[in-house]
């Protein structure tokens, strides 16, 4: 059975996606920009506008039934090289335990010219179900 998850991005409703999907024991978060809880653009450098990516993706997938440590693939997307090493600490503060295979690319531009990144997840919950008490408004079937 498929669950969706939707987070506080204005442009999900707008362009007809969900922040994350379950099908099985797959969680795909699409790509998540730094957004603020109240819809607004997160201020700050890479590193931080990178660890409210994560807060983001890690809280679609718990949303969901996973953790942080059913993480196996991250995809960065960076406008600039310079901010790779701030990108990178702010990854292996997330996922320091899962380890998950990383791709980091360089990008002309994201959509939001204040993005400095953005980041994609996927994650293998191993049959571990959500529990209802735990997800948010936004899990749906």
């Amino acid at each position: 059975m498929r669950k969706h998850h939707r987070s506080a991005s204005p442009y999900e409703k707008r362009y007809g996606f969900s922040r994350a999907v379950r099908e099985g024991d797959r969680i795909v978060v699409a790509g998540t920009a730094p957004i603020a809880p109240d819809g607004s653009n997160v201020e700050g450098d890479a590193f931080e506008q990178a660890r409210r990516c994560f807060e983001i993706a890690c809280e679609s997938i718990e949303a969901l039934g996973g953790t942080a440590a059913d993480v196996v693939r991250t995809r960065m997307y960076i406008c600039d090289p310079a901010d790779a090493d701030a990108v990178g600490r702010a990854h292996a503060e997330a996922f320091a335990e899962a380890m998950p295979v990383a791709t980091m690319v360089v990008v002309k531009s994201l959509l939001d010219p204040a993005w400095l990144v953005e980041i994609e997840v996927e994650a293998h919950a191993d049959g571990v179900e959500i529990d209802p008490e735990r997800a948010p408004d936004g899990a749906r079937r």
